[in-house]
């Protein structure tokens, strides 16, 4: 039985959730970080170190940071349709897994923090502002990407739309002055067709 530890308003958890419900795989969810704990205990900091969700169990095989679970369950359960088997092909959806966390996320999480985790009258104004400005560039490679494109790799759904896809619910969910983007607006579209995104990712910002 796989088995998943984290809340679900985790960003990183929703991908996880994402992949499974694409695969198909029948799975186990357990609470933990933030208000459920969990992270803190001995038990949890000997499956990862690092006290984050999530985590996985699969069949005795613990495994942490969630790009690199989403690419295994893919790779575990053969599904070359999400990750392909060819190395170029595999490293177009990587790099774009990578930019998500390195980049991307650069941005997004202070904005997010700022305006949805922290009270109004403790959000810093000059951080919202460039984070904003910085996201918004981001958003704006996406949208030179897509151009043309139905998902970021081609014309199916990827192991790379997981961790973009999560954050571009987030920055078009967001209280932010956003410029027109068709194509990604387009994007968003296409995965809100998608049950499992709808079920994981494009619920309530919390």
């Amino acid at each position: 039985m796989l088995t998943i530890w984290g809340r679900t308003n985790s960003i990183n958890v929703m991908k996880v959730l994402w992949v499974c419900d694409e695969i198909g795989l029948t799975y186990q969810r357990i609470d933990a970080g933030m208000q459920y704990g969990v992270v803190d205990t001995a038990d949890y900091a000997a499956m990862n170190p690092n006290r984050r969700v999530p985590v996985i169990d699969d069949d005795g095989f613990v495994l942490w940071e969630s790009n690199t679970i989403v690419r295994y369950l893919a790779g575990r359960h053969a599904r070359v349709d999400l990750l392909p088997d060819d190395p170029r092909g595999r490293a177009d959806c990587e790099r774009w897994m990578d930019w998500a966390t390195a980049s991307l996320a650069s941005s997004m999480t202070p904005l997010f923090w700022q305006l949805i985790r922290t009270p109004a009258d403790r959000r810093d104004d000059k951080v919202v502002a460039r984070a904003a400005a910085e996201t918004e560039q981001f958003m704006a490679i996406l949208e030179a990407r897509l151009a043309g494109r139905r998902y970021l790799c081609g014309d199916h759904l990827t192991v790379a739309d997981m961790p973009v896809g999560a954050f571009v619910h987030r920055w078009l969910a967001l209280p932010v002055d956003r410029p027109a983007l068709p194509a990604l607006q387009a994007y968003y579209g296409r995965l809100l067709e998608r049950a499992p995104y709808r079920t994981h990712v494009a619920h309530p910002l919390s």
